[in-house]
């Protein structure tokens, strides 16, 4: 079975997209199952897994539902709020819910670099490993060396590297990256997502231009082929960002 493990779904009416601005024109509109449903099927795709895109419970039960009535999506990447005083009860109650495959904290939106480090973090994490779930790591290249450290400490945790975590192909700086990357790639327990790479090219990108990072991630981590906590992901075209930046249907394929 092929699952392409990340994919966007959104209703403007919500309201808890801080990001979505009628600036980004081509995918300021509602975004739906039947919008999604022609492309997995013109890429031969059986299944996709819906990711997070508001930082809000709301919307990670608005996915669950969509899931819970559609055999296309075979599970969700939620968010909860990892700071929040009843953290490890709010994982456990989310977790009750069949479809919840993982839980993505946009840590590159949080202010603190060291976030990922904090002692507070350690019995979330834990949550998230006794409950099966997957750690979907949204990262910018300067959180690797953190998100180094903690994979090392959480063996018992898979960690999903989005994006190949972000490499910075516009402007070419990325051999730190690539350092990095190897590093994490010694631990089995951290998977990668070939996915958003568009997004951090240039405006006139050519598939040359992100010819390194697809060439790099698959030959020192596994990319995600395999499982996604208990359920298969694929791979990854990016979702409805890919939209923005000229998405060619072989990066999908």
């Amino acid at each position: 079975m092929r699952i392409d493990a990340h994919h966007h779904l959104w209703t403007l009416a919500r309201g808890d997209y801080g990001w979505l601005t009628p600036e980004l024109a081509p995918i300021y509109r509602d975004f739906r199952l039947p919008d999604l449903a022609p492309h997995l099927a013109a890429a031969g795709i059986e299944g996709t897994i819906l990711v997070q895109a508001a930082p809000t419970e709301a919307e990670t039960m608005f996915l669950l539902d969509i899931a819970d009535n559609a055999e296309l999506v075979r599970g969700v990447v939620g968010w909860t709020d990892f700071d929040a005083a009843d953290g490890v009860a709010r994982i456990d109650a989310l977790a009750a819910r069949n479809l919840l495959v993982g839980l993505r904290p946009m840590v590159q939106d949080i202010a603190d670099d060291d976030w990922l480090l904090g002692p507070a973090l350690t019995p979330l994490l834990a949550a998230m490993a006794r409950n099966g779930l997957v750690f979907d790591a949204l990262v910018l290249p300067r959180h690797l060396p953190r998100l180094l450290r903690v994979i090392g400490s959480h063996p018992d945790l898979t960690f999903v590297l989005d994006h190949c975590g972000k490499p910075q192909l516009a402007t070419g700086e990325i051999a730190i990256w690539q350092r990095d990357i190897a590093l994490l790639a010694e631990h089995p327990n951290i998977v990668c997502k070939l996915s958003g790479l568009a997004t951090e090219a240039a405006p006139d990108w050519q598939i040359a231009d992100l010819r390194q990072a697809v060439d790099h991630c698959p030959r020192v981590l596994r990319a995600t082929t395999s499982a996604v906590g208990k359920r298969l992901a694929g791979r990854q075209s990016g979702g409805r960002l890919c939209k923005m930046v000229r998405c060619r249907r072989n990066l999908a394929g």
